[in-house]
């Protein structure tokens, strides 16, 4: 269970000081699929980055289970975030000099994990192992990116608008790519999209505005890639 109480973020000084997240309070299941929406400037990534401990809050308390992520020094959240977080971004930072293999590697590296190979299966670029990035679509990029980030095996999957450089037809690949990827391995999965119908795959949707949680829904009935709108 992902907990938080009371938390606040801002930026700027002290004089002009801009308040991003007002006082949230969370929690996220273990194993639960969750997306954030929320119009730009309504906090929802800076949400995802503390939460995954990306950035420290003002004020309040995240924990994981027993860790409490607000008292870790740099140190600490470092470790936390090697061992038990995996990232995906709208970019997909893969180094170029690296073959798709390679670039998976780096991921399985950090957990020790000898299986990676089957990931690049699970993706469906087993055949492009020994290609370099610029050799593929955005979209095989993309789930190069998604096999990098479950080769740690991370309890808790973070997602920043991965459909946001994708066509349709890419996008719709990609969320299938995860959706199978959740249900294969189990980690907890948080996405942020301001696309309003991949909400419907998920089974929380947190609606943010103004730095602030609006609603949370939890549905029972969750639709797929092929069956969303877009």
């Amino acid at each position: 269970m992902i907990t938080l109480h009371d938390v606040w973020k801002s930026y700027g000084t002290k004089e002009h000081q801009t308040h991003v997240l007002k006082g949230i309070d969370l929690q996220i299941a273990e194993g639960d699929f969750v997306v954030i929406l929320g119009a730009s400037g309504s906090g929802k990534s800076t949400l995802l980055h503390v939460l995954s401990g990306l950035e420290r809050i003002d004020q309040g308390t995240i924990t994981y289970g027993t860790q409490s992520l607000h008292t870790m020094n740099d140190a600490q959240l470092t470790k936390f975030r090697r061992d038990h977080v995996g990232f995906i971004f709208q970019q997909y930072y893969l180094l170029p000099h690296l073959s798709v293999e390679k670039n998976v590697r780096m991921g399985a590296d950090l957990a020790a994990n000898s299986e990676y190979r089957d990931l690049l299966s699970a993706v469906g670029l087993a055949t492009k192992a020994h290609k370099r990035p610029a050799d593929l679509s955005g979209g095989e990029q993309q789930r190069v990116a998604i096999a990098r980030a479950l080769a740690k095996h991370p309890d808790v999957l973070f997602l920043d608008e991965p459909t946001g450089a994708l066509d349709e037809e890419m996008g719709r690949q990609i969320l299938r790519c995860i959706s199978d990827m959740h249900k294969q391995y189990g980690c907890t999965v948080i996405m942020v999209t301001h696309n309003q119908n991949i909400a419907e795959m998920a089974h929380t949707i947190i609606h943010m505005n103004s730095g602030q949680i609006r609603s949370i829904t939890h549905q029972t009935t969750v639709k797929t890639a092929d069956e969303i709108g877009w």
